[in-house]
Formats: C-alpha cells, sequence, structure tokens
C-alpha cells in the first residue's frame, strides 16, 4: 500500500534527525556538549565542574578515547577538554577544533579534583548534568534521552531554558521531546514500501553525506594504526571475498573512531558504530559488484530505517549490543539490494534475530568493532538462509509470527529485561577501580 503524503514525509523526517555527524564516540562527546555549553552559559572559564551522570554514560565512557584530548580517556577528560576547548555551538562536533594549550591543560587538570564525577539517580539511561562553578556565579546543562537535547540550563540556580517532555524514559520511544519526529510510525512492510518509491532527491544529500563521512572513516581505519588492527587482521585471515570486505571495513570504521581518530561520522539512533555498520557493508557490496547509486540509496534508506526501527523499541542505550540492530538491518538491505521481496526481507531479520540477539553490550570500545563484524556475520547469515525462501519457525526463542511483533519482543527484553543485567554489567567493569560498586546507594 502507497504511504500517504504524511507518512511519506514523516520518514524522510526521521532520516534526517537521525543520521547526523558526529565526532568521536557520541557518550564523551555528549559530555563534552554539555560541558562546553555550561561554560558558554557561565561566561567565563569555571574554576570548578561536577559532572552527574547515569551509569550507562558512565558504562560508554570508561574505555573510549575522547578525541583531539590528547589521547586521554574518561569522564573526567571528556569534561575538562570540552569546559576549555570545546565549541558548544557545534552540537556533536563540539571537539572539531581544539587548540593546543586546552590539549594540554586538560592533561594538567585530568587527574586533580578540578572535576568531579557523581551517579546521577536516574530513570533516563541517557542522563547528564554538568555544574560549571566561578566565585559566586555557577551554571547547569542537562542532556536527557538524545545525545543533544538540552532539556534545562540554569545559571546562578534560576532556569533559563527547559523543555517540556512527554517521552517514555525507559523505551527512548515516544515524542523525543517534542523534537523528533513519533517512531511508532515505523513498521517493516512500509520501510520496504518508502525504500522501493521514495525520490531520492529528498533523501540525496542525508545518504551522500553518510556515505562520504563513514567511508572516509573506514579507509582511515584500514590504513591507520588503531587498536588491534582488525579490518587488515580480517582480510588477512578470511581472504578478501565480499563478505570478508564488508566485515573488514566496517569493523576498521568503528576501531578507528574508539581509538580516538578525529574523523566525525555520520551517526544512526546517536550511535557512530550503527551509523558505520547501518551503511559501510552496503557501500562495500555496491563498489565491489558495481551497484548503482540508486540502487545502493534505497538499499541504505531501507538499512537506517529499519535500524531505527529496531532501537525505537531497544532504547537509546541499554545492555544490548547495539551492533546486533544495524547488522540485522544489512541482512535486510542486501535481500532488497539482490531482489528478494518483502516476505524475504522479514525472514531476514528473522534469521539474524534468531541468531545474535545474546550479544550484550559492556560498554563503548575498542572491541566494539570486533561485535560489529559478529553482528554482520549474522545479518549475512540471515540474509542467505532468506534468499533460499527459509527461515526460523515461530516461537523459537522469542521470535513471533510477525516480524514487527519480534522487534517489538527483542526491545522488550532489551529495554526491560536486561535491566539489572545493564547495573552488574557496570559493577564488573568498575569494581577494580575502587573496591566497591559504583551503583551502591
Amino acid at each position: 500500500m502507497a504511504l500517504s503524503k504524511e507518512e511519506y514525509q514523516n520518514y524522510v523526517n526521521i532520516l534526517k534527525e537521525e543520521l547526523v555527524p558526529a565526532l568521536g564516540c557520541t557518550e564523551p562527546i555528549a559530555l563534552a556538549y554539555a560541558a562546553a555549553k555550561a561554560r558558554q552559559v557561565l561566561g567565563c572559564e569555571p574554576e570548578k565542574i561536577v559532572a552527574e551522570c547515569s551509569g550507562n554514560i558512565v558504562k560508554n565512557v570508561k574505555g573510549v578515547i575522547v578525541p583531539n584530548s590528547g589521547n586521554l580517556f574518561g569522564i573526567n577528560a571528556a569534561a575538562i577538554v570540552g569546559v576549555l576547548g570545546g565549541d558548544a555551538d557545534m552540537a556533536l562536533e563540539v571537539l572539531h577544533d581544539v587548540p593546543p594549550e586546552a590539549i594540554k591543560r586538560t592533561k594538567e587538570l585530568v587527574d586533580t579534583d578540578y572535576c568531579e564525577v557523581k551517579l546521577l539517580k536516574t530513570t533516563h539511561t541517557l542522563h547528564i548534568k554538568m555544574h560549571c562553578y566561578k566565585g559566586n556565579s555557577s551554571s547547569m546543562v542537562e542532556i536527557r534521552d538524545l545525545h543533544n537535547n538540552i532539556v534545562c540550563i540554569e545559571k546562578n540556580g534560576k532556569n533559563i531554558h527547559i523543555q517540556q517532555s512527554e517521552s517514555d524514559a525507559s523505551s527512548g520511544k515516544g515524542k523525543y521531546y517534542g523534537v523528533m519526529t513519533d517512531r511508532d510510525i515505523l513498521n517493516v512492510a512500509d520501510i520496504v514500501e518508502f525504500a522501493k518509491t521514495v525520490n531520492i532527491d529528498d533523501i540525496r544529500d542525508t545518504i551522500s553525506r553518510q556515505i562520504k563521512y563513514n567511508t572516509a572513516i573506514s579507509n582511515e581505519g584500514m590504513t591507520g594504526n588503531y587498536g588491534v588492527a582488525i579490518g587488515p587482521t580480517i582480510l588477512a585471515a578470511n581472504g578478501d571475498g565480499i563478505n570478508s570486505k564488508m566485515k573488514a571495513y566496517t569493523a576498521a570504521g568503528s576501531e578507528a573512531r574508539m581509538c580516538g581518530c578525529i574523523l566525525p561520522v555520520i551517526t544512526n539512533s546517536g550511535s557512530g558504530n550503527q551509523g558505520i555498520t547501518s551503511s559501510i557493508p552496503l557501500v562495500v557490496y555496491a563498489r565491489e559488484n558495481h551497484i548503482d547509486e540508486e540502487t545502493l540509496y534505497r538499499a541504505l534508506v531501507l538499512s537506517n530505517l529499519m535500524t531505527i526501527y529496531q532501537k525505537a523499541h531497544v532504547g537509546r542505550m541499554s545492555a544490548f549490543c547495539a551492533a546486533v540492530s544495524s547488522g540485522t538491518s544489512i541482512g535486510a538491505a542486501l535481500t532488497f539490494m539482490k531482489g528478494g521481496s518483502t516476505s524475504q526481507i522479514c525472514m531476514a531479520i528473522q534469521n539474524s534475530l534468531a541468531n545474535t540477539s545474546g550479544i550484550v553490550c559492556d560498554g563503548a570500545k575498542a572491541s566494539c568493532a570486533a561485535k560489529i563484524a559478529s553482528a554482520l556475520d549474522g545479518g549475512i547469515m540471515g540474509h542467505n538462509i532468506a534468499m533460499n525462501s527459509k527461515t526460523y519457525e515461530p516461537d523459537t526463542g522469542i521470535l513471533k509470527k510477525s516480524v514487527d511483533d519480534t522487534i517489538k519482543s527483542v526491545g522488550r527484553m532489551a529495554a526491560e529485561g536486561m535491566r539489572t543485567t545493564d547495573v552488574e554489567i557496570l559493577d564488573i567493569m568498575l569494581e577494580e577501580d575502587n573496591g566497591r560498586s559504583f551503583c551502591e546507594d
């Protein structure tokens, strides 16, 4: 069934809202953005800062290098470099051009008491309150649910900006504070229909930018010295066949990003890794098989929207590995690109989620690249099974008869069922740092 004009425009809007640029891992960048904004509101360099963070922010900042920080890790580094050298007007590209003096001073201050870190007791998995102090003056910037979503700004204890909320904090669904299109319109059949019929000019700028940015960081990961050099390692171990190249170039882009590469990426659902995984395998496949631009663009529309759809149920942050959602979407998009039917696309999704939906998220770090490669294995396998018109039966594990119901089931498992898993993972990650649970009352 054809989409109405309103439905069509909503799908265009969703792509534009979610496929946005960010420099580095989005959690430390969100911290740096809040810090830079708090300094801007204060009007001068603070003499003390306090970063209050939800547990998932702590988990996803702990293990990644903050770009343009001089290879520093962690909350303190992200907050301090944001305060000293961030450009608040650049949002998630806040650290695009940090002055050398700011990097030098960040290194001097990172192990002092200049920045105090506190666990924020909150029901929101993505939640930051950044405070700046100078004499009798103070400022506070609060980010919640979306990495660039400032919901409250205070100066000297008085609200100067506050945003009304209708969002569902537990799942990330709903109106997204009125700043994003309702995700409840998403479903597999309409995503496929939109991908088939969208006027390419309506999404050209959005998709072409994703290809340009994410290809650049993927190539950098393949040629630069990052992490364990996972991309070249995959090729060396598995040869240069198409599946191997898809996994290698995608994982390499993630590894570069997690290891401090200063190139920006186009994110999906607030994650650079999801943005890379939802795009690079298709770009590589199209390049190697001489697929025309229009077919590639339509496949990328489907892949990105399918990732957004799954993440709308999983939530922005959880103990569920986001690579599973984007790897599953690649399986669906490959099926679409090769002329598979809507029924086969649904099979590819079911097959992939029957396989990889048990991968957990233990924070953002270099090894996310390896999980991406594993998730792509699942997506590609699911696609290959579907192209033979075969799929796992409903009620196999958490699979349902309807693919949309399966996606909801996985979201329920991730958003609701894995809450205590999320807390336990954070405890395990931090217990060696201070001998006690960071989540204790």
